[in-house]
């Protein structure tokens, strides 16, 4: 998995840049869920933020950090793929909960 120094985006103001992290190959009832068929992981690692969002004036900094373990909404941010890495792009305000 690519570390925050490796990866080639920088993203501007509120927005992060998250990893989705792998959930394991599950079999229900001995069959085979096709990766199409599974539903996106909701769960990601944080691998780089922006410097902060601009209000009244002043720039109000980040809450997120690099390597914070987040849940966030099913249809947030946009999807985009970085030297064969795929990555989800979305503000600050999207994501729901830092776990743990």
């Amino acid at each position: 998995m690519a570390t925050a120094t490796d990866i080639k985006v920088k993203p501007l103001a509120d927005r992060v840049v998250i990893k989705a992290l792998e959930e394991s190959e599950q079999m229900r009832g001995g069959l085979y869920i096709p990766d199409t068929a599974k539903e996106k992981p909701q769960q990601g690692e944080v691998v780089a933020v922006g410097n902060g969002r601009i209000e009244d004036g002043k720039r109000v900094d980040m809450e997120l950090k690099v390597g914070d373990k987040v849940l966030y909404g099913k249809y947030s941010g946009t999807e985009v793929t970085v030297e064969g890495e795929q990555y989800l792009i979305l503000r600050e305000s999207d994501v729901l909960a830092v776990v743990g």
